[in-house]
């Protein structure tokens, strides 16, 4: 049975971090959840590759951040914020590839 990401957790949301990178931020919905996911390695560079169509020197990180029970994913920018032909400039709406993210747990 596939496990949505969306529904176990409560928070993914991106932001930049600074005008060259992007972070996302899945926080669960709880301590269960997020160990879970952590133990599987769901979460990892393949599938962040997949999900962005990026190469995995394009990954900046991938932290598991235990008193938030979150994973923060970071990566470079296609565009640098505010660089003509770039759509978003806050970073706000770079989530969007995990909300269909499905996997076996």
């Amino acid at each position: 049975m596939k496990t949505k990401l969306v529904d176990i957790t409560q928070i993914i949301r991106s932001k930049n971090s600074g005008p060259y990178e992007l972070t996302v931020d899945l926080m669960f919905s709880n301590a269960e959840w997020y160990k879970k996911v952590c133990a599987a390695k769901v979460i990892n560079e393949d599938i962040v590759c997949a999900l962005y169509k990026i190469k995995p020197a394009d990954i900046v990180n991938i932290i598991h951040f235990d008193p938030a029970n979150a994973i923060k994913v970071t990566i470079k920018r296609p565009l640098c914020s505010g660089d003509p032909g770039e759509t978003d400039v806050y970073g706000a709406q770079q989530h969007a590839p995990f909300l269909n993210l499905e996997f076996d747990l």
